[in-house]
């Protein structure tokens, strides 16, 4: 017969956030699933019940278990959109872009070509095949795979992943989509306690870092910010259905073991890198589309990303 015992902990916390300030509790409970939980855990189980945001650092202390009856807690859901509305919105469906246009020659990721784009049959060489009044224009295009907004399938990473072509439109279109808002940190690293807060399985998940902002200049190529691989792996546990990112990369490009790529792919989540514009988006209530073209035997490849935000009428 299973136990019927509930536990409960009693512990002191100091919380610190990555933007400043912090938060301490002195012999705080909390429901707990038994009474094997370490410093860390219990930290964990503090943001998500609180829903805490820019969380840097919990330092648990004083930690006992205590056996008796629970008292409940807050949703994780409710603290997804703490303090922005949620996902309200005034009724009205828009579009909004979240791609980066690509131009002739733009530098996308340095050390990578821009793209170089004109004409295969010009509108000029093209009257010479209709009727007079009638031209059309076929254009050529040839550029890296990582041009502009792209996804990763897990093809880009393993020989053996599925390719574009592979990938299931279910992770690609019509996902619920959550913001996670990261920008203002003083630390580079979106890590996993910045993520406890937020219900992420099934969804779409776009760390808004503003760091979009420094497109088309020479900042946008270094000093990133980037997706731990502990943060990486709570996602993929979770079932995010898609990670993306407005920066260069959601690794560290120092880190030659790409640990957020490698977790992620391997779990067959899709990774959109270089996205922008997170900022016109509400926390939640929206639906993300980023699907490329079905090319076998290519693992990224530019996507039209949007969102389509409010109620359809």
């Amino acid at each position: 017969m299973a136990s019927t015992e509930q536990w409960r902990v009693q512990f002191d916390a100091d919380v610190t956030f990555s933007n400043g300030g912090g938060l301490q509790v002195q012999e705080f409970r909390l429901d707990v699933p038994g009474p094997d939980l370490d410093a860390k855990e219990v930290g964990e189980l503090l943001v998500r019940h609180l829903g805490l945001l820019m969380v840097g650092e919990v330092r648990v202390s004083g930690l006992r278990a205590l056996r008796e009856p629970h008292k409940g807690g807050r949703g994780v859901d409710a603290a997804s959109g703490a303090g922005d509305g949620g996902g309200r919105t005034d009724g009205t469906r828009r579009a909004v872009d979240l791609s980066h246009p690509i131009r002739h020659g733009m530098v996308t990721y340095p050390g990578l070509p821009g793209p170089e784009i004109g004409d295969h049959l010009s509108r000029e060489q093209s009257r010479g095949h209709y009727a007079p009044g009638t031209e059309f224009a076929i254009g050529r295009i040839s550029m890296v795979a990582n041009t502009g907004t792209y996804v990763d399938s897990p093809h880009h990473r393993f020989a053996d992943g599925p390719d574009l072509a592979a990938l299931p439109l279910d992770r690609l279109t019509d996902l619920d989509g959550l913001v996670v808002r990261v920008t203002g940190g003083a630390s580079r690293a979106i890590t996993r306690a910045l993520l406890l807060p937020y219900a992420v399985t099934g969804r779409a998940v776009l760390l808004q870092t503003g760091w979009d902002r420094h497109w088309g200049t020479d900042a946008y190529g270094s000093g990133h910010p980037y997706l731990t691989g502990d943060a990486a792996a709570w996602l993929a546990d979770q079932g995010a259905a898609l990670v993306g990112i407005d920066s260069v990369n959601i690794d560290d490009t120092a880190d030659g073991t790409r640990p957020a790529h490698t977790t992620l792919l391997a779990a067959g989540v899709p990774v959109v890198e270089h996205l922008r514009d997170l900022d016109q988006l509400p926390p939640e209530g929206f639906r993300f589309h980023a699907a490329p073209p079905a090319i076998e035997g290519m693992g990224t490849f530019p996507v039209r990303a949007y969102a389509l935000v409010g109620e359809r009428r």
